[in-house]
């Protein structure tokens, strides 16, 4: 007993020491999410502002003819929502869309995958300076890219022309952005170009989270350069491979500045898309289906867009998930 007691005393003095240790880490643990509270207020409220409070005025605006000025007041009710529906132009901007992203994508994917592995490549000399090379475009403005092949198109063209005419692979002279055969697919190359960056930046953070033990014990075991990339290198990337898959597709969906700049949705509504079409609607201009500018009309445009690209996202995040669940991945 005289053994015994002390340790009791002690046990009993630790259980009633542990109460106040454990709120106090309570409190420490508010303290620390009180912080990342506030450093995220800032985001938040220009999110708020910026973002959800437009898109809630917008779909009141859907229901009003209205130009901008002054306050609607001529309520159509759901005529804007039928006008979009019933119009060729919106459905074939939608068209141009899709097949823009139906391009860019796997091309881009691909080609950014291939890059990828090459600057992965510890044993490669400058490979930070081609990693930077290659993000350049990135950071560069949309608009000044576009002014910039507008001027390269209207300078080199003419030589452009006179080269394929020797080689017989043209038959006469091409306005390459005044054709509508041929200006959705410049767009498309230069799409590819620009953006390429992110998928390559994307792709080498996925890459560098491989265990290089992996490879070490693939080429032990005799594994080539196609089975190691197969069986190691694609299966690590699949998780990260859905997540640049979907921000691929929801980029392309937001092309707006560089067909803006490029060809303002023509020849002929040629390259129109979606933004241009909500743009020329909101703001009038030869493209629209309308010179005056109707607000109401360009937010129903807006609002039936954003329920499709909805939808289309929800059908790609299930496919790829099940395509994953297949694999064993999930």
């Amino acid at each position: 007993m005289a053994v015994t007691a002390p340790v009791r005393e002690h046990s009993t003095d630790t259980a009633r020491a542990e109460p106040p240790r454990s709120a106090g880490r309570r409190r420490a643990r508010r303290r620390t999410y009180l912080w990342s509270y506030v450093y995220l207020a800032p985001m938040m409220v220009l999110l708020l502002v910026f973002v959800v409070y437009p898109i809630i005025a917008s779909l009141g605006y859907t229901f009003y003819k209205w130009d901008g000025i002054g306050d609607p007041s001529d309520f159509v009710g759901l005529d804007n929502f039928r006008q979009i529906v019933h119009d060729s132009i919106f459905w074939r901007s939608l068209g141009h869309t899709f097949v823009y992203a139906a391009f860019v994508v796997p091309i881009q994917l691909i080609l950014a995958l291939a890059l990828a592995l090459v600057l992965n490549n510890k044993k490669l000399r400058f490979a930070s300076f081609y990693r930077t090379l290659f993000f350049l475009p990135v950071v560069t403005s949309a608009a000044v890219i576009g002014v910039v092949i507008q001027l390269l198109v209207s300078n080199f063209g003419d030589s452009i022309n006179s080269v394929l005419l020797k080689l017989h692979v043209i038959d006469q002279h091409v306005d390459w952005l005044g054709d509508p055969h041929f200006a959705l697919g410049i767009i498309i190359l230069v799409g590819i170009w620009h953006t390429f960056g992110y998928n390559l930046v994307y792709f080498l953070a996925g890459l560098q989270t491989i265990p290089d033990e992996l490879y070490e014990a693939a080429r032990l075991d005799g594994a080539g350069r196609f089975a190691t990339f197969r069986y190691i290198t694609i299966p690590m990337l699949r998780a990260v491979g859905v997540v640049i898959v979907i921000l691929a597709v929801i980029g392309t969906f937001q092309i707006f500045d560089l067909v803006q700049v490029l060809t303002s949705g023509g020849p002929f509504f040629a390259t129109e898309v979606v933004n241009t079409y909500i743009y020329h609607l909101a703001f009038g201009g030869s493209n629209a289906n309308a010179v005056q500018p109707d607000i109401g009309l360009a937010s129903a445009a807006s609002f039936v867009y954003g329920v499709l690209l909805i939808a289309f996202s929800v059908v790609q995040v299930v496919v790829l998930r099940s395509l994953a669940k297949r694999r064993g991945t999930v």
